[in-house]
């Protein structure tokens, strides 16, 4: 696809946002209902009222995307179906899923509903595309972090892409975060994120976080690239804001229709958008690969008062009433001794209505002209004013109160039909136990994961290591002749799909026996390097459908999400599910994906790491360390938590799984000996510890 129309899709929170986006020309809007959407705290919509919902969407020619776009639970995957299921009856046009397990059970269940991944699915490369486009999905959303070049380069591989082009920007790839959840609980992966980033964030080095938020960008605006998005072969511009008023939508949405439909976006229009609501001003630094400090800024005193009740009242106007956009033909007959009749066509959908018999003029007969001026008052619908097409014989007349009734009858029962929606086919379908697998041991393999190959020591006592996908031929070499060593993938890989093809090339001339993958595009890099996929703890496996969804495409293994508790990993006990399963049981935890350095932009590279804490502090003084993957592919960040997560004192608790996974970052090749020991036999905690959310889980 090229130079094509391109799609406005619009967030609709309220019933109020949703009137806001179709009357000011959104294409499609998105919308959840329940709890298995990315904004639980947003007012959503009532299963009841979803029929009518999609209806008025319908007419209108806008089309209705629901959000199922959560991690879902083993517990909760059958009401996540069910919600499914009711969604295939209410007629909606797509489904934007997160989870892999529940998007494998729709499509085996509902095939021709159209499936959408999710944001949250973080995929940023071609190979992720292709991937989810293979296993069922019709369109991907593109995470906001990609450049002009990195978008053009996801598109025309066969699956439709969506572009974030206006609204808030996470400081952490959407999928990948798991700060709200670890600080009080609140997951951004189940729709309950509660923003600690905006919160004050420092370089570590000069005391705890005063007013500097630097884990806070601004405002993502693309609306000078509209045509370059369209250029390009984009299918859909995204505007985010489920949780925002319905001003801020009319203007969003009004402002980016203009945009793709070529016409001059109003200054005031805006300059408004700005008021109603931004962070400093607006950015489009990740869309033209400039990661600086121009990218970073927060909510201001002066952008609160800027929204003020004349600029909201002046948004209003932009939706307080019908805006016509749906296309309409009339044809008007009259003749003598017949009804007149008057046949009203839109799209395909057409209809015909009659009035009473004409009688001959006495004074003066109904021109063409008079009849089609009447027809044409279609204002306060949703309809242009039409062509009118008028067949009229001479001499006769009707009133013109009859030539009304005659439109609004026409209209009203276009705006039905139009309305009227077939239910999408949906077979449920109950998954056949997995069979047990053979265990050759009761315990669990230990498997450690290293930042650098370095740290790993010759006589560390693990059953498997993991080392960057970058370490050298000849050192992966020696690993490998001592115990199965396997590469890891980054969760990043911006832009550099084909510099992992050659380095996984190589690993696997070098010996390497699996590779530990950070996303779905990793999981196809390392089955074309014929290098058995382990998926890791960012592919965010929450249920059994999602190992098996992952074992479809020749994962090896796989590493629970880190939002489980214990209990909720039973479904994965050892030799129970389809492929083995371990869980990240010991290190500091990645808890966001940074492809903008905070560090960096605010003070350079300089001495970072030396002289200089490799490190953010918050506004309690607490240090969240910095694993840098400058130079490596996709060159991303990894902000991890200050303390240790330990289990090695409390083994027993530890579930029934195939592996550990033990996540080894700063440590030196002695303190992994250690730690080793500790976890084969048992071993006193460190002085700061956390035990994760493996107890508390969350919300």
């Amino acid at each position: 696809m090229s130079g094509g129309n391109i799609e406005i899709l619009a967030p609709a929170g309220s019933p109020e946002a949703l009137t806001a986006a179709v009357r000011c020309g959104a294409d499609a809007v998105y919308l959840g209902v329940g709890r298995f959407n990315a904004r639980r705290a947003a007012h959503n919509f009532a299963p009841e009222d979803m029929p009518e919902t999609v209806r008025y969407c319908h007419a209108r020619g806008t089309a209705v995307h629901l959000a199922l776009n959560t991690l879902v639970r083993e517990d909760e995957m059958r009401d996540a179906l069910a919600l499914a299921e009711q969604a295939c009856a209410w007629g909606v046009d797509a489904l934007i899923i997160q989870d892999r397990g529940l998007a494998r059970r729709i499509h085996a269940a509902a095939p021709d509903m159209p499936l959408h991944a999710s944001t949250q699915l973080s995929c940023h490369t071609p190979s992720g595309v292709e991937e989810l486009r293979d296993y069922g999905f019709s369109r991907v959303v593109l995470a906001r972090e990609m450049s002009r070049e990195e978008i053009a380069e996801c598109v025309g591989l066969g699956c439709e892409t969506e572009v974030f082009a206006h609204g808030a920007l996470c400081m952490c790839v959407s999928g990948q975060c798991l700060l709200s959840a670890m600080l009080g609980g609140r997951s951004g992966n189940r729709g309950m994120c509660a923003q600690p980033c905006r919160l004050p964030f420092a370089p570590a080095g000069g005391g705890p976080a005063g007013d500097r938020t630097a884990l806070s960008l601004k405002d993502l605006c693309l609306l000078d690239y509209v045509e370059q998005l369209r250029e390009a072969g984009v299918d859909s511009l995204k505007i985010e804001g489920r949780m925002k008023r319905p001003e801020y939508v009319a203007a969003a949405v009004t402002a980016y229709r203009a945009a793709a439909d070529g016409q001059p976006v109003d200054r005031q229009l805006t300059e408004d958008l700005q008021a109603v609501f931004s962070r400093s001003g607006f950015t489009d630094g990740y869309y033209r690969g400039r990661r600086d400090a121009a990218l970073f800024g927060s909510r201001r005193r002066e952008d609160v008062t800027a929204a003020t009740a004349e600029v909201f009242s002046r948004l209003h106007r932009l939706y307080d009433r019908e805006n016509p956009r749906v296309p309409l033909a009339l044809t008007f007959t009259m003749r003598a001794g017949e009804p007149v009749r008057l046949e009203g066509r839109s799209g395909d959908t057409a209809v015909q209505a009659e009035g009473p018999v004409p009688e001959a003029a006495v004074h003066r007969p109904l021109s063409a002209q008079r009849a089609a001026e009447q027809l044409r008052k279609t204002g306060g619908t949703p309809f242009l004013p039409p062509e009118v097409d008028c067949r009229m014989a001479d001499g006769l007349t009707v009133p013109l109160s009859a030539l009304n009734a005659l439109r609004r009858e026409v209209c009203d029962r276009l705006l039905d039909m139009r309305g009227e929606t077939a239910p999408v086919s949906f077979t449920y379908t109950q998954e056949p136990p997995c069979v047990s697998r053979a265990q050759r041991s009761d315990s669990p393999k230990l498997v450690a994961r290293f930042a650098d190959a370095a740290q790993c020591p010759e006589d560390g006592d693990m059953d498997a290591a993991v080392v960057p996908l970058d370490t050298p031929p000849e050192v992966l070499r020696r690993l490998c002749a001592r115990r199965p060593t396997g590469v890891e993938i980054p969760r990043g890989l911006f832009g550099a799909d084909e510099a992992a093809r050659r380095l996984l090339a190589a690993a696997k001339d070098a010996g390497a026996a699996f590779a530990l993958c950070g996303g779905v595009g990793a999981v196809r890099l390392a089955r074309e390097a014929s290098l058995p996929p382990v998926g890791g703890f960012g592919l965010n496996v929450a249920n059994r459908d999602a190992l098996r969804a992952y074992a479809e495409e020749g994962a090896a293994a796989a590493v629970l999400s880190m939002e489980l508790t214990f209990a909720q990993m039973a479904f994965a006990a050892r030799g129970q599910a389809v492929i083995p399963a371990g869980a990240l049981v010991y290190g500091h935890q990645p808890l966001m994906l940074l492809r903008a350095c905070p560090r960096r932009a605010a003070e350079g590279c300089a001495g970072c790491g030396d002289s200089r804490p490799r490190a953010m502090t918050d506004r309690r003084g607490a240090v969240f360390p910095l694993e840098c993957g400058r130079g490596r592919p996709g060159g991303c960040v990894e902000l991890l938590n200050g303390d240790c997560l330990f289990w090695a004192d409390r083994r027993n608790e530890l579930p029934p799984l195939d592996f550990w996974l033990l996540h080894f970052t700063g440590e030196d090749a002695g303190e992994v000996r250690e730690t080793l020991r500790a976890y084969r036999g048992g071993g006193r905690p460190p002085e700061r510890l956390t035990r994760g959310l493996y107890r508390r889980g969350v919300e």
